[in-house]
């Protein structure tokens, strides 16, 4: 089950990622976020 469960937080990482990085800066500002701050909000996702 750790092993699952794994695997569908690390996707679900993953895809926050490259969702979050398809935005332009400006989508970016409006929700709060800076591009460098795009692995921050990811893994608080998970």
């Amino acid at each position: 089950m750790n092993l699952i469960r794994n695997y569908r937080n690390w996707r679900r990482y993953r895809d926050t990622v490259s969702e979050l990085n398809r935005l332009s800066n400006r989508e970016l500002t409006d929700l709060g976020i800076s591009r460098s701050d795009i692995h921050y909000v990811a893994r608080k996702a998970v």
